[in-house]
């Protein structure tokens, strides 16, 4: 009980006496302020395409794919393959027996982004004329549908957002022939497909010069049937194909992408964090030095030395939380909400999402900050309470 009093009389005597120390406080708040406004960014960038990515796919409906193929961009599917794949037990039907599915094509379109000029890259989507029957999340929210045959698309409302010569009205270039974008759509909670266009099919193939498809998309009677369309599609050596949960192949596909910005999170972070523990590391002996005398005053009036090396690190760690708070809010001014897309990668010619600094993230920067404060107040904490209290005294 007399430690606890200590420290906490030691601790608080430290933090009113920061005014006469802002030189070095300020090194450890603003090193440790880049350190968590990086991680954070970075972070965000992870989940934002993370929660993006896992919010498209659905558990009730498949994706089908070549057998060759790991994404929609690399694979192809004849007509007779498409035939036989909608015709597969478990796939669910609409009032007048057909299957609610959809043989679907992708291809990547360059357009020139609002805010820089530049061209970038998005996806072209042909789909069949059931998409709002498979998809109920999307939603027709100005125009109307394009018409079979004629060169019209949907514009996602995250594509109209980032991209020029999208507005309804506009046209664009797609294929061998010039587009009119005659709707617009959103999807969801701004998953993926918010940031494509959607076009008929077969007028798409027609465009690029394609006889083949991209995938298959199928609702499902269930969750639970979907092994009754994977066996029955497996079993037919006629069909080399593989289908997965439409949620299981946008998952694998964001799991890739989020291990490697956490990989770059965690490199870049890391290497800031050691810059930033030996400041720390520099500004805390600094202040050990200054205050040999108080030290060793307060050892010769029987404080322990526990109580001063938890109480140094505790001004070190509290430093660097202040830093961690300071990162966070900078972060959150500049990035939170702040839209951003990817450009190919893993099959997905282009996500765009939002970034969100979230409480989450917040708490991932504090633990870093903490971790930094630590180590950073370690070392002189330790030479503070190994001060020689006789000799200090005797310097005086």
């Amino acid at each position: 009980m007399q430690t606890t009093r200590q420290i906490v009389a030691i601790t608080t005597m430290n933090v009113r006496g920061l005014r006469a120390r802002v030189a070095p406080s300020l090194v450890i708040v603003i090193g440790t302020a880049g350190v968590v406004g990086v991680l954070l960014a970075v972070l965000a960038l992870s989940h934002g395409l993370e929660r993006t990515l896992a919010t498209t796919g659905h558990d009730d409906r498949v994706l089908v794919l070549h057998a060759d193929a790991i994404s929609e961009a690399a694979s192809t599917l004849t007509r007779d393959m498409v035939v036989k794949v909608m015709d597969a037990p478990g796939v669910a039907r609409d009032k007048d027996g057909k299957p609610i599915a959809s043989a679907e094509i992708v291809a990547s379109v360059q357009l020139p982004r609002k805010d820089t000029g530049r061209i970038g890259m998005l996806t072209a989507r042909g789909v069949s004329p059931q998409i709002f029957a498979l998809r109920p999340e999307v939603k027709l929210v100005e125009g109307r549908m394009p018409a079979s045959g004629l060169h019209e698309l949907l514009a996602g409302r995250a594509a109209q957002a980032r991209f020029g010569n999208l507005a309804v009205g506009q046209r664009v270039k797609l294929g061998n022939a010039e587009w009119a974008i005659v709707g617009a759509f959103t999807s969801g909670d701004g998953n993926a497909h918010e940031a494509e266009l959607f076009a008929d099919a077969e007028t798409l193939l027609a465009s690029y010069q394609r006889t083949t498809f991209s995938s298959v998309t199928m609702q499902m009677t269930g969750r639970d049937a979907f092994a009754t369309v994977r066996s029955a599609l497996s079993g037919d050596s006629t069909l080399p194909v593989t289908a997965a949960p439409e949620s299981v192949y946008y998952e694998q596909h964001s799991r890739a992408f989020s291990r490697i910005l956490a990989l770059i999170a965690n490199f870049v972070t890391t290497i800031m964090a050691i810059g930033a523990i030996f400041a720390a590391l520099n500004s805390m002996y600094s202040v050990v030095s200054a205050r040999t005398v108080e030290i060793a005053t307060l050892r010769a009036l029987g404080f322990g030395a526990g109580a001063v090396v938890i109480s140094v690190i505790a001004e070190s760690m509290l430093l660097a939380v202040i830093g961690a708070l300071a990162g966070a809010a900078l972060a959150w001014v500049f990035f939170d909400g702040n839209t951003v897309g990817t450009v190919g990668g893993g099959g997905i010619s282009s996500v765009i999402f939002h970034l969100r600094i979230g409480s989450g993230l917040v708490v991932v920067g504090i633990i870093w900050a903490c971790v930094v404060g630590l180590i950073g107040g370690l070392l002189p904490a330790i030479r503070a309470a190994r001060v020689p209290v006789v000799d200090a005294l005797r310097a005086t």
